[in-house]
């Protein structure tokens, strides 16, 4: 099975970022593990740069970002 998730918020001061990524990881963890594909567009491209300052209180999308990629996951722009 093959799900693309399409995130164009910003990565902190909503939770949609926080949210489609997180439901991408729990997919992956799924004893029929899912081809993930996240697609960032827009205020969205900002989840993927380097050494990000996470605001107090928000999880860190870039760590999310690494672990969907770990374990096989297809991140683009």
């Amino acid at each position: 099975m093959n799900i693309l998730f399409i995130i164009n918020d910003a990565p902190y001061g909503t939770e949609k970022a926080y949210n489609a990524l997180r439901i991408a990881m729990a997919l992956q963890k799924e004893q029929t593990k899912p081809q993930i594909r996240i697609f960032l567009m827009a205020d969205a491209v900002a989840c993927g740069l380097l050494n990000q300052e996470t605001p107090s209180g928000y999880y860190n999308i870039q760590r999310m970002l690494k672990s969907i990629l770990s374990k096989g996951g297809d991140v683009k722009t």
